[in-house]
């Protein structure tokens, strides 16, 4: 039997080194952007849309299929700026992208896989484009847009730093092995802890428009979607062969390997302050 590697071996082979020097570089970046707002932090979203958007780009093409990259870039990018503009033209602006995509195909010289060629597109625009564009509408929410903001950050901050911590302590039983071997249950569990505390920590602190319960309970939900998402994206790199969409951030992986969480998150909590709190 392989003897379980040391606490040290393991916190060396996961990366804490290289994670920590992205937190602490990174965190002050998104503070002074998200505080400016306006369209610093529009381009702040579109540089993660694009830079996502070709990672799972890469990612549909490992597994054999042709998305038309232009047009996805331009509509997901279409999708961000009509967040921010707060215009009333979404279903115009999804119609007109489904159409495209659909009429883009039918140019191709070749007409084998159109069907999933038009899928994978669209589920890029959808997948990367419009779920990260509840960040742009979050910050957008009067009054409190920065706080939300940071709010969702920290609070997937939380749920990661503990589930990362707790996996390498305690981690034994796997979740879904098939999907991801690394995510084990104590992880899992040490992560909505993280999500529900730093919740609560939030509505105590800067957040007074939730209570301490309130902010707890949206940070574990969170937490929960958070670790969804890092589950479907470990799901479509399976699919793919690929071990990391990319090497752009050092232990992180890629910009989609980082938002991943935050992709599933940010929708749930903009629709819980826009039509429960605010």
């Amino acid at each position: 039997m392989t003897a379980r590697p040391s606490l040290r071996q393991r916190f060396l082979t996961a990366g804490v080194v290289p994670r920590l020097v992205v937190i602490v570089l990174g965190v002050p970046c998104l503070y002074v952007i998200t505080e400016r707002g306006g369209v610093f932090f529009l381009l702040l979203i579109d540089l993660i849309i694009v830079l996502g958007l070709t990672e799972f780009f890469r990612l549909m093409e490992a597994g054999g299929h042709r998305p038309s990259r232009t047009l996805g870039y331009a509509a997901a990018l279409a999708v961000s700026v009509h967040a921010y503009s707060g215009g009333p033209a979404l279903t115009l602006v999804v119609t007109l992208i489904l159409l495209m995509i659909m009429a883009r195909e039918v140019l191709r010289p070749q007409v084998d896989r159109a069907l999933t060629n038009i899928a994978v597109t669209v589920l890029g625009v959808m997948y990367v484009g419009w779920l990260a564009s509840h960040f742009v509408m979050l910050r957008e929410l009067p009054g409190w847009g920065a706080r939300l903001v940071f709010f969702a950050a920290l609070v997937n901050w939380a749920c990661d730093t503990l589930a990362f911590l707790v996996g390498i302590l305690l981690g034994r039983r796997k979740i879904l092995p098939r999907v991801s071997p690394a995510k084990t249950w104590a992880g899992a569990i040490g992560g909505l802890v993280g999500g529900a505390v730093a919740g609560w920590l939030c509505a105590r602190s800067f957040l007074p428009v939730v209570t301490p319960f309130a902010g707890a309970m949206l940070g574990l939900l969170s937490a929960l979607l958070a670790q969804i998402g890092d589950l479907v994206e470990s799901l479509l790199k399976r699919d793919a062969g690929i071990k990391n969409t990319a090497e752009l951030l050092p232990g992180h992986g890629g910009i989609l390997d980082r938002v991943d969480s935050l992709l599933f998150s940010a929708p749930i909590l903009y629709y819980w302050f826009r039509f429960v709190v605010l």
